[in-house]
């Protein structure tokens, strides 16, 4: 197998093509240290950041599959028609909290992958290897799509 043909070798040559693009910084949930025995509000902190691919986030060593997306938001009241829109804000109030900007996007929930692992053969969240091939099943219901045809689609959108 030629280093192109890997998914190790085809993420190597996405983080070339993306290299001076934007990125977006990873979130995981954080309980905040006890001060005088009381707990702190549980928080969304920054812990890594990669460029956001469709279905991957492609960071500098690293590859995720993408969770959830949200924009940080300050605390505010408000009222909601519905609990799943309270319950969002409330997850953007906690980006906000750990230190993300108003505004700024964030994954949150993202799984982390090993693309050497799918080059020896193994699955790996998203990412699996299909008659020698590498594939990413970029969504639920479809079926898996050959890496090089999805990240050459997905970078041709920049």
């Amino acid at each position: 197998m030629t280093d192109a043909s890997t998914t190790t070798g085809l993420l190597r040559a996405a983080r070339e093509r993306l290299a001076g693009s934007p990125r977006e910084r990873l979130g995981e949930w954080t309980q905040g240290r006890r001060i005088l025995g009381i707990g702190r509000t549980p928080r969304i902190v920054p812990v890594a950041d990669a460029w956001h691919v469709g279905a991957l986030l492609i960071g500098d060593d690293r590859v995720f599959a993408t969770g959830e997306v949200l924009r940080a938001r300050q605390d505010a009241i408000r009222g909601y028609t519905a609990e799943a829109q309270r319950a969002r804000f409330e997850r953007a109030s906690a980006a906000f909290r750990g230190g993300f900007a108003e505004g700024e996007v964030l994954h949150l929930g993202w799984t982390e992958m090993d693309a050497a692992a799918v080059d020896r053969g193994e699955s790996t969240g998203i990412l699996s290897l299909v008659n020698g091939v590498p594939h990413v099943a970029w969504s639920a219901t479809g079926p898996p799509r050959p890496l090089a045809d999805y990240l050459d689609d997905m970078l041709s959108l920049r």
